[in-house]
């Protein structure tokens, strides 16, 4: 009982069970994406928004869709920070907190990712999308692309 209490709080990629096999979270970070933003973002392919635009900026579902048609789940998951280990890697349901608009990183996409990371308690989502916001914060205004 104290070890998985130990493994707990001292290991955010895994839980222990009833069983007492460690097991992988349902929704963990995507590696993939976290390399992809991190390169849009070197890049300049940002968009320095306001606090609550993604409500507004966000891919709708028919935006999504059409991004898959056109290039495919594994493109369409690079723009996804979370993977939900609870469905089919072949799904648009495996992936998990949206960063982007297909074009370029949205700082309000990152700021939602992280509230709801925290909300839901996905602390190594939350982690990663706070170092996205202090990478792309930190980029000097001159070197900013202004995607639309």
């Amino acid at each position: 009982m104290r070890l998985r209490l130990v493994l707990f709080l001292f290991c955010p990629l895994c839980w222990v069970g009833a069983s007492g096999q460690a097991s992988v979270p349902a929704i963990s970070v995507n590696p993939a994406a976290l390399e992809f933003a991190q390169q849009l973002i070197r890049e300049g392919r940002v968009r320095f928004d306001q606090k609550r635009a993604w409500k507004r900026d966000q891919p709708s579902i028919a935006q999504e869709n059409d991004f898959i048609r056109a290039y495919g789940l594994e493109e369409y998951s690079k723009w996804h920070l979370g993977i939900d280990n609870g469905h089919h890697s072949g799904s648009k349901a495996h992936y998990k907190f949206p960063l982007g608009d297909f074009n370029a990183v949205h700082r309000c996409g990152l700021l939602a990712v992280k509230a709801r990371a925290h909300e839901y308690g996905y602390t190594e989502i939350e982690a990663a999308a706070v170092r996205l916001v202090e990478t792309l914060e930190s980029i000097s205004p001159g070197r900013q692309k202004h995607v639309d």
